[in-house]
């Protein structure tokens, strides 16, 4: 969620909103540190500090100071066992924040920077009762005393090439995920009408310049509606050092390609790169919502913990599709 965006448009549509921060954490909570929502003056919102009475008692509460005006920042302490009776066992502080039109000037920067799609770090202090934010410097200040706070956020790049079922499903999937989805199919009429804010259909006149074109940290995927394109866009794909490769298909599909692949020239270390079936190996269902939510899954490993440093291993096992 862009926090920034989605708090300065809820207080130009509804002249006020609040921002619901969590500030500290020690122990197990249900979020960390970093954790916001936005919330409207009729009790609508966006984002979650993580559910349970902590939620509720927050809201409750950011409700009450945006009836009451804008108003100071508050902190509040919770003990989540003792106050809450939630089983985390930690302890949190909650910083609620409520914002109207007079903060429109502070709010536009941080728009900017969070459209800008990268993390940004913004030093934060209490002045007269409310927080103030400054873009941190790079030289830093010994005399600042106060916290710090990261926005923004980073999304990871995908090539998906081929609008059919399964590629359609999984558009829809990764639409409320970190992913940034680049969506391509040679056919003028394989879109949707309407495309999720993180997909952008592109009609594909070059497969291997897409290919060559996109960022090192790309996530590939292949399932057009034709083999031979399919063997063109890996063979280009595993040819540079993508973290994921993924091909649609069935193990006998798989070892067809392989074939090829040798005959291309391809080291045998990258052929065993390739994840081909692709999602989690103990999901055989053929389903296109059932493979994009194995797809999904997977993808969501290898942005954890694949990142751009190694490839992902593909499954032992296989969801033949």
């Amino acid at each position: 969620m862009r926090v920034w965006r989605q708090l300065a448009d809820f207080v130009q549509r509804h002249g006020a909103a609040a921002l619901i921060s969590v500030h500290d954490v020690k122990g197990s909570a249900p979020r960390e540190v970093g954790a916001r929502m936005v919330v409207r003056p009729d009790g609508a919102f966006h984002g979650t500090i993580g559910g349970g009475q902590l939620e509720f008692r927050m809201l409750d509460i950011a409700r009450e100071m945006l009836d009451a005006g804008r108003g100071p920042a508050r902190i509040f302490d919770q003990a989540l066992g003792p106050d809450l009776g939630q089983c985390c066992g930690g302890r949190v502080k909650i910083l609620i924040e409520t914002f109207d039109a007079r903060a429109m000037e502070e709010l536009t920067p941080l728009v900017a920077a969070e459209a800008e799609g990268r993390l940004f770090e913004l030093e934060c202090r209490m002045e007269e009762g409310r927080v103030k934010r400054d873009f941190a410097s790079a030289v830093g200040d010994d005399r600042w005393t106060g916290w710090r706070e990261t926005h923004g956020e980073v999304r990871t790049p995908v090539l998906l090439f081929g609008a059919g079922h399964v590629g359609r499903a999984l558009v829809l999937s990764l639409a409320p995920l970190p992913f940034a989805v680049r969506w391509l199919d040679d056919r003028d009429d394989a879109f949707p009408a309407h495309l999720p804010p993180n997909a952008k259909a592109v009609r594909m006149w070059d497969p291997e310049a897409e290919i060559a074109e996109a960022s090192p940290q790309s996530l590939i995927l292949v399932m057009t509606h034709d083999h031979p394109l399919d063997m063109e866009i890996t063979a280009a794909a595993l040819r540079r050092d993508f973290p994921y490769v993924g091909l649609i298909g069935s193990a006998t599909k798989r070892a067809r390609f392989e074939k090829r692949f040798r005959e291309l020239g391809i080291p045998e270390e990258t052929i065993r790169s390739l994840v081909c079936p692709i999602g989690l190996p103990d999901i055989e269902d053929k389903d296109p919502a059932i493979i994009a939510a194995s797809v999904t899954a997977q993808l969501l490993q290898v942005r954890e913990h694949g990142g751009v440093a190694q490839k992902f291993s593909p499954p032992a096992a296989s969801n033949d599709t």
